[in-house]
């Protein structure tokens, strides 16, 4: 039987991509994983993740990754919450695959887990089982390998883009919560007065900071 595991990296912050992955292995290879060290990407130390990316996809069957921009999480927010443009990438990913899992696990973001899967099957042109959990990340290595691809490739970027925007100081996690991030977005706002592509104008943070900005300019 083989079997998926889903997760991303960087639904929350102000800056950069949410990373997507999928990956498959046949479920009695599953343990393989486990044995490499595959846990839950937050778990992990940097060193730990990039060394575990090549091998997680040299021993899986599949994978794939789906990096949704800041600027298409702006557009598709529009009309859509952030669990429906995930469950709808997942779904495009899950039909992409050149086999198909006969099930799939997934962490999670919805309050009642339960509901996420039944999102993600109606994006789907074939019907596994999904079992949509939280913190599948640790529970299932499957769900980990997935969790450590996607995390390995969201911090690719933001090294990608702390060296496009250098100028402006540290770019930080992208996390609102660290305040590299905060320092960087309000320089970058007081040289151009509007943010930088990689940032997701639609998020709380991102707002406030444009309202105080616009503030701060009629006074």
């Amino acid at each position: 039987m083989l079997i998926a595991g889903v997760d991303e990296a960087g639904r929350g912050p102000a800056i950069g991509p949410m990373v997507l992955a999928v990956a498959v292995i046949p479920s009695e290879k599953e343990d393989i994983l486990h044995e490499m060290g595959a846990r839950d990407s937050k778990l992990l130390v940097e060193s730990e993740r990039e060394r575990l990316y090549p091998l997680m996809k040299e021993t899986l069957s599949h994978y794939a990754t789906y990096h949704l921009s800041a600027n298409e999480m702006d557009v598709l927010m529009e009309r859509d919450s952030l669990n429906e443009i995930e469950a709808m990438k997942i779904g495009l990913l899950l039909n992409d695959l050149p086999v198909k899992p006969d099930l799939v696990y997934v962490d999670s973001p919805d309050p009642l887990a339960s509901n996420f899967a039944r999102r993600i099957e109606n994006y789907l042109s074939y019907q596994p089982k999904i079992v949509a959990e939280h913190k599948a990340d640790v529970n299932y290595p499957i769900v980990s390998a997935a969790s450590i691809l996607a995390k390995v490739e969201r911090d690719e970027v933001i090294k990608n883009l702390q060296k496009k925007y250098h100028s402006f100081g540290d770019i930080g996690s992208g996390y609102s919560h660290d305040e590299r991030t905060i320092t960087f977005l309000k320089k970058y706002l007081e040289q151009n007065q509007t943010l930088p592509d990689c940032a997701r104008q639609k998020w709380g943070t991102n707002v406030r900071l444009m309202d105080a900005r616009y503030q701060t300019k009629l006074f």
